[in-house]
């Protein structure tokens, strides 16, 4: 089993950037879609970013290029670097990542408010 232990939320202004890191108790190379959901109060879980099994990445189009998704294979780690934060962005943001199975970490609460 995988696990996943996300940190950097926090509470931010609008216009305001954070930066979330996820490290993974596996080396990332043995793992598939490994990225970055998030819940927003009320709303279902949804996807923001993931790094595809090409190694691409994805994004969801209300990300529109504020935020950028990266690996560290030494630290086994993925990072969000979210930029221009607006309200609309508060939610809890969740790691993830597929072998056998889909593994998720516990979550890191974003809030973006005045």
């Amino acid at each position: 089993q995988v696990q996943l232990v996300e940190s950097g939320g926090g509470v931010v202004q609008p216009g305001g950037s954070l930066r979330l890191s996820c490290k993974a108790s596996v080396s990332i190379h043995s793992t598939n879609n490994i990225g970055w959901y998030r819940q927003r109060p009320g709303k279902e879980r949804e996807l923001v970013a993931v790094f595809l099994s090409d190694g691409s990445p994805k994004y969801a189009d209300f990300v529109r290029g504020r935020f950028t998704i990266s690996e560290d294979f030494a630290d086994n780690s993925v990072h969000l670097q979210m930029n221009s934060l607006t309200p609309e962005d508060t939610a809890v943001y969740y790691c993830v990542a597929d072998t056998w199975r889909r593994n998720w970490g516990p979550g890191t609460q974003v809030t973006v408010s005045t």
